[in-house]
């Protein structure tokens, strides 16, 4: 009876510590469930051109590229803006040299950055501001320094584009703004807002299993020799005296 009793009162506080944060995880879910994923990561304001053939007149030896950067961990031939480049990644970083010519193009200038942006929105906005940022929002969480370059678009689009490489490293939005709060909410990461594994949301697991399994108990100690069991009881011998 002591156990039982126990049980019941963890129960209830267990209960009462869990109903908020379920409220939590249910509505950040129905709000995350109705935004379209590409809607949301910007993509459907963005330029996703077919396949570009690389074609070079004479290619600058790989080898040139990797002598200048040291040990290159790889060497990748893409196209960008038009022109064929090389992307070398050492063990301190990126840089990307013109595959015609050798010659370096990285860090990117601003000019080059808003050519980037304006090549990949295709939403109905212009630029309005272009910065190189050591220490963006936190709605960007990739490699630093960042070029940032706004548009006047109705969605209020940032696209970021990495000074190392010439790539659009991400594409934030109103919409995108709006889902990252839910998602941080969702996934108890007040900080980041990218660990799944951080402590409170053990915590939390731990108690819901908890309470899952204090439930579970109670129900199985009242059907045996509780309440439940004794209104069983009571009906069967109603049903036998009626025989």
């Amino acid at each position: 009876m002591q156990a039982r009793r126990f049980v019941q009162t963890l129960h209830r506080w267990l209960g009462l510590a869990l109903v908020v944060q379920i409220t939590i995880w249910m509505t950040s879910g129905v709000v995350m469930s109705f935004l379209p994923i590409g809607l949301v990561r910007g993509e459907t304001a963005s330029a996703y051109d077919a396949p570009v053939e690389l074609a070079v007149k004479n290619y600058f030896p790989p080898g040139g590229v990797i002598a200048e950067n040291g040990r290159a961990e790889s060497v990748t031939l893409r196209n960008w803006l038009g022109r064929t480049v090389y992307i070398v990644k050492t063990a301190d970083g990126r840089a990307m040299y013109d595959a015609d010519t050798g010659d370096r193009l990285s860090p990117l200038s601003e000019s080059d950055a808003r050519r980037v942006a304006a090549a990949d929105f295709i939403g109905e906005g212009e630029i309005v501001k272009a910065a190189l940022l050591n220490d963006p929002p936190h709605e960007y969480r990739g490699t630093k320094p960042v070029w940032r370059i706004d548009f006047s678009d109705a969605d209020e689009t940032r696209i970021y584009v990495s000074p190392d490489t010439g790539e659009v490293a991400s594409r934030r939005n109103r919409i995108w703004r709006f889902y990252d709060f839910f998602w941080m909410l969702h996934i108890m990461d007040y900080s980041e807002r990218e660990n799944f594994n951080n402590p409170l949301i053990r915590i939390f697991a731990a108690t819901g299993l908890l309470f899952a399994l204090s439930g579970v108990f109670l129900v199985s100690a009242r059907l045996s020799g509780g309440r439940y069991g004794d209104d069983i009881k009571k009906m069967r011998k109603e049903r036998d005296a009626a025989k």
